[in-house]
C-alpha cells in the first residue's frame, strides 16, 4: 500500500531558501540562486510540494531538485534536511528512524545503492 500525503506542504520555497541559506551561513559559503537551476527547480517545487504524493515520491521531488541545483552550494544538504524533518515527523521507534532517515536522505543524494532503494521502497510499502 502506497500512502499518499502532503508531506512536504509545509515546506514553501522561502523555507527551502532559508534552509540554504543557514547551511551556507554555517560553513562560511556563498549562499546564492544560479543563474540555471533556480528558477526551474523553484517552479518544479512550487508546482509539486503542495500536494498529496507518496512518501517515495517525496524523496523523488527532493532529489530532482538536488539535481537542479538551484542554489551555488549545498543543494544536496538543503533538500535531505527536508526529507529527514519529514521522517522525523513519523515518529518511528529511534533505531528505525535513524535507518529511514539514512536512506531517504541517499537517495536525495544520489548516492543510494540498489539494496538501500529497495529497502526504503519496502519501509514505505509498510507504511499505514
Amino acid at each position: 500500500m502506497h500512502v499518499e500525503r502532503d508531506w512536504l506542504a509545509n515546506y514553501s520555497w522561502d523555507f527551502v531558501t532559508a534552509q540554504n541559506a543557514m547551511l551556507c551561513e554555517a560553513k562560511r559559503a556563498l549562499h546564492k540562486p544560479t543563474s540555471d537551476g533556480h528558477e526551474p527547480t523553484k517552479a518544479l517545487w512550487e508546482s509539486r510540494h503542495r500536494g498529496p504524493m507518496t512518501l517515495e515520491e517525496a524523496v523523488s521531488l527532493c532529489r530532482s531538485c538536488h539535481r537542479l541545483a538551484p542554489f551555488c552550494f549545498y543543494n544536496g544538504n538543503t533538500f535531505t534536511a527536508i526529507i529527514r524533518d519529514v521522517i522525523r515527523s513519523l515518529n518511528l521507534p529511534a533505531d528505525q528512524a535513524v535507518v529511514v532517515r539514512s536512506l531517504a536522505g541517499h537517495i536525495v543524494a544520489g548516492v543510494a545503492s540498489e539494496e538501500e532503494e529497495a529497502a526504503f521502497r519496502e519501509f514505505c510499502e509498510g507504511l499505514r
